[in-house]
């Protein structure tokens, strides 16, 4: 294997989770499947084509380098995939010669596209993004006539796909009324753009928060990134469905298990400090396992004297301070004879214990999005 831990993809929650989304979307509402960040954590090349399998055929990721990704993942199938990011505009020959979509949200991009579609004989497939109220990238509404009036001048070299936005922070009942405003204002902006004969482009604003909280905010297409690797975006976002759709249960199957092996076990005696500096201390004699990660395997500093991993069927403390590549584990208490070699659960089940990503994400003050995010792409990833 030569590596330290491994991680495990389960492709029945993958196909339950895109299962419950499809469900929750009105008729005709395409399912976008966001992918950045490595498919949070999850691997593009894993995950992709897994996704592909249970129906999706549309994926979205922040920048060309992960829409690279995904089209090497998906090598001869056939699906659309959007840019929502960055794309420099050298890169915007590729996007356009190969039919990637990107968003178009600062004049320069759009001036790029139009020179290099016009070289290649080739329409750019453009999605207009609109700044709602978000303050990040988006063309404000001063500069929205000038911008289209442009496009439908050059409509011989671009496509439109899209007018989009984004809300800026679905999640969280706090934000309520700049959601609100949000979503007025685009659909002020969608009313005149259908208007326009010449646009008829998919309008979409919604991501995982929104999909649940606002419904009617799905419109053409949403945007879905966390909740199909089985998380709800917050407590809040869950306690919104369990409470308006009267259910108790999580409708959603967490994918990821983070796995490894006990490298090494040793007793301490009495009085003795474990690992680096003095963090912890043994009031009592105490056996330890070594396990080989540490927070160059995205297993947080933070942890220290906090982390839980389970071996044997049991849940057992991380001691001392996490180092860069190995933890220390107290299993002075466990009922069974802990070797090397005995697996080692991070997050996921062993048995009827479970470590979840947000159990993981209490004691690191890391949200789900994050801790995922930061798993190391060099982690095996193998599917179950």
């Amino acid at each position: 294997m030569f590596q330290t831990s491994y991680i495990e993809l389960s492709e029945s929650a993958v196909k339950n989770n895109i299962e419950f989304i499809h469900n929750f979307l009105g008729k005709g509402v395409t399912f976008s499947s966001v992918v950045k960040g490595n498919a949070y954590g999850h691997g593009i090349e894993n995950y992709c084509p897994i996704a592909y399998k249970y129906g999706i055929r549309h994926f979205s990721v922040f920048s060309a380098g992960e829409a690279l990704k995904v089209t090497n993942a998906l090598d001869n199938q056939k699906f659309t995939l959007m840019i929502m990011g960055q794309i420099d505009n050298e890169e915007l020959s590729w996007a356009i010669e190969t039919g990637v979509e990107f968003y178009v949200f600062e004049q320069d991009r759009l001036n790029a596209a139009i020179s290099i579609a016009k070289r290649l004989g080739k329409k750019a497939r453009i999605h207009v993004e609109l700044e709602t109220g978000m303050n990040r990238t988006g063309f404000p509404k001063k500069d929205l006539a000038t911008t289209l009036k442009k496009i439908e001048s050059e409509t011989a070299y671009l496509d439109v796909k899209g007018v989009c936005s984004h809300f800026a922070g679905a999640e969280n009942i706090a934000n309520y009324k700049r959601i609100k405003d949000q979503f007025k204002l685009f659909k002020q902006y969608k009313s005149k753009l259908n208007t326009a004969p010449w646009l008829q482009a998919k309008k979409h604003l919604a991501s995982s928060a929104a999909t649940i909280r606002y419904p009617k905010s799905q419109m053409d297409l949403v945007r879905i990134g966390i909740l199909q690797f089985g998380f709800f975006p917050t407590q809040e976002t869950f306690v919104h469905y369990t409470t308006k759709y009267n259910s108790s249960k999580n409708p959603l199957q967490p994918i990821l298990s983070w796995k490894t092996k006990v490298m090494d076990t040793k007793t301490v005696k009495a009085g003795e400090f474990v690992g680096y500096g003095t963090s912890y201390f043994t009031n009592n004699v105490t056996k330890i396992a070594l396990v080989p990660v540490g927070y160059s395997h995205g297993y947080s500093r933070s942890l220290s004297n906090q982390g839980k991993v389970l071996i044997n069927g049991a849940r057992f403390d991380v001691i001392g301070t996490v180092n860069m590549s190995m933890l220390a584990v107290d299993v002075t208490l466990s009922e069974s004879t802990i070797k090397k070699g005995d697996e080692v659960v991070l997050i996921g089940t062993q048995g009827d214990q479970e470590l979840s990503v947000s159990s993981f994400s209490d004691f690191s003050q890391l949200i789900n999005y994050e801790l995922l995010t930061r798993l190391p792409q060099d982690i095996s990833r193998t599917i179950t």
